[in-house]
């Protein structure tokens, strides 16, 4: 490549400055308009427009009460253990671990809670699964131990709650199952 003199190079130097700030300015005056208008905006399109879905999700606020309804409930028969509740993309939207829950139980729970969602089932119900299709648990990010519960809205899963530490996948799903509950007060 040729050595550009220092002159050009300013001139090149300036030019692209000139054309980010002005991309950059477009940008911000694009979104400066109100939220309401832009949300107005938003739904006019999404209206139009047969190729788009629209998908329910738990608030982060939903998300948290449930998390905490489900370690209450564990907490009130001295059970040591953690929570994770997952958007219906099996994303992560909070976690607790409670006091003395073991460090595997913040995992595991997050596999139980994303196992459920994927399913739209309890997870002791798809352990049972595993008996006439032991693959199942070979796919990724799954985990079929019971402490998993789906959070369903209309029938279609838009959550999932994962719990893991107690002594038993019995006493996790019916933890879970309280978290689900605590969406319906």
């Amino acid at each position: 490549m040729k050595n550009l003199s220092r002159r050009t190079r300013a001139r090149v130097l300036t030019g692209a400055v000139a054309t980010l700030g002005a991309g950059t300015f477009g940008a911000v005056s694009a979104s400066a308009g109100t939220p309401d208008a832009a949300a107005k905006a938003a739904v006019t399109a999404d209206a139009g427009d047969k190729h788009l879905t629209r998908s329910t999700h738990l608030t982060v606020a939903a998300a948290t009460k449930a998390a905490q309804a489900t370690l209450d409930a564990a907490k009130k028969e001295n059970q040591r253990v953690s929570v994770a509740v997952v958007d219906r993309n099996g994303n992560t939207v909070v976690t607790l671990r409670g006091d003395g829950a073991g460090p595997q139980s913040y995992e595991s729970a997050e596999k139980k809670a994303y196992t459920a969602v994927s399913w739209n089932a309890p997870t002791s119900e798809l352990a049972k699964r595993l008996e006439q299709a032991p693959n199942l648990k070979d796919i990724p990010g799954t985990l079929f131990l019971a402490g998993g519960a789906p959070v369903t809205a209309k029938g279609a899963p838009v959550a999932g709650i994962g719990v893991a530490g107690a002594p038993s996948g019995d006493l996790d799903e019916k933890f879970a199952k309280a978290g689900v509950a605590a969406l319906g007060r």
